[in-house]
């Protein structure tokens, strides 16, 4: 069995200010960076040697992912006086459009509570000039069936550092989840999901402790 490892990047500054971030580059905050930390101490805990780490091109997801697998003692993921991982915007979260940068609860005030859920939580409907979920995961899963699966069938362990609806995202295309039950579905920040394959198909997943 080997284990594929979801991991949404620490809190950053815009979530602190309960802000749509989309795909603006955004510092992590001390609280992000200690939750990166903790991440790569519990993969460390449960003994998981990471053998490829794939991450969006965006700043909280990236150094996310750096500081979890040095925590984690990877030093088979540091070569040239860099680690090792491979960024694709594809793993970039949702583009949220004209909301970026918006106070979410501003935003409901503005638009009304019951739109600004739909546009945040429905599959398929985007908020004006942004994404769907649906539309993440016309981009995530071409991305990981090509790119990342194939590690997954070689029996190798794979970390992925990346946002919440791309995430999402995955977790439809490993069929954890259906589309009509994704958008109920919350990932902590910070915090490690793993989850155990035999031959490339789902045995079962859960939060490291």
């Amino acid at each position: 069995m080997n284990k594929l490892i979801l991991l949404r990047h620490g809190q950053s500054q815009w979530n602190l200010e309960n802000r749509f971030t989309g795909w603006k580059n955004v510092p992590l905050t001390e609280k992000g960076e200690y939750e990166a930390k903790k991440a790569g101490e519990l993969i460390k805990k449960h003994q998981i040697n990471i053998d490829r780490v794939f991450s969006s091109v965006l700043e909280r997801a990236n150094r996310t992912a750096e500081i979890a697998i040095k925590q984690a003692g990877l030093n088979n993921l540091f070569e040239s006086n860099k680690w090792l991982i491979v960024k694709s915007d594809k793993l970039n979260e949702r583009d949220y459009g004209d909301l970026v940068g918006l106070n979410k609860q501003e935003t409901a005030d503005k638009f009304g509570k019951d739109q600004v859920h739909i546009w945040r939580r429905s599959y398929d409907t985007p908020p004006p000039n942004g994404e769907s979920l649906k539309d993440v995961v016309e981009r995530v899963s071409p991305y990981f069936r090509e790119n990342i699966k194939p590690f997954i069938e070689k029996g190798k362990n794979i970390l992925i550092a990346a946002h919440g609806n791309s995430l999402r995202a995955m977790m439809i295309e490993l069929e954890m989840y259906k589309p009509e039950e994704i958008s109920s579905i919350e990932l902590p920040t910070g915090t490690p999901l793993c989850i155990n394959l035999n031959q490339g198909r789902l045995v079962d997943f859960k939060y490291l402790d």
